[in-house]
């Protein structure tokens, strides 16, 4: 199952729900509200049916979700992996151009050898000195005329016959 939070504006500000009908609205296991009550998530009363207050059951989950965001600083990329922000390994990041004012870093984690990414703007990548020593990729190599043509093409053959044709 997804370890994705959902998303706390579908529950209505103005309605009570069961258990069930929380677990429902928002596609996850009834046991999995249980334990939203275990770790806090206030309900009326103490008898049962338990019924959760739309409007807690927002904050609840905005809360859950503003404490498990980790920003990454400066220096950082975030590594899905790990998922934790992290330093690259030996500090080797690439920059690989998307459009002319965007791009992606690109660097090794440290930790388990994943591949990083970070979407970055041109100017901000300027601006920004903790990415000092970054290496941009060649551009890819372009078809150009060549003298000896390979064994596998016909240039040669054409040109004999359109000059015996022209003859």
């Amino acid at each position: 199952m997804s370890k994705r939070l959902p998303n706390p504006r579908l529950a209505k500000i103005h309605r009570n729900y069961t258990i069930e009908e929380t677990a429902k609205l928002f596609v996850v296991h009834k046991n999995t509200v249980g334990n939203w009550i275990k770790q806090g998530l206030p309900v009326c009363g103490k008898k049962r049916p338990f019924l959760i207050m739309g409007r807690d059951l927002q904050v609840f989950l905005e809360a859950k979700r503003v404490k498990n965001k980790k920003s990454c600083k400066a220096d950082e990329i975030y590594c899905v992996r790990c998922r934790a922000p992290k330093k690259p390994a030996a500090d080797l990041i690439e920059y690989r151009v998307i459009t002319d004012t965007l791009g992606n870093l690109v660097a090794i984690c440290p930790d388990c050898a994943s591949i990083m990414n970070r979407r970055i703007s041109l100017a901000k990548l300027k601006q920004n000195s903790a990415f000092m020593s970054i290496t941009q990729p060649l551009a890819g190599l372009h078809i150009t005329a060549c003298v000896n043509p390979s064994v596998n093409c016909d240039f040669k053959i054409g040109a004999e016959s359109h000059a015996q044709t022209s003859s």
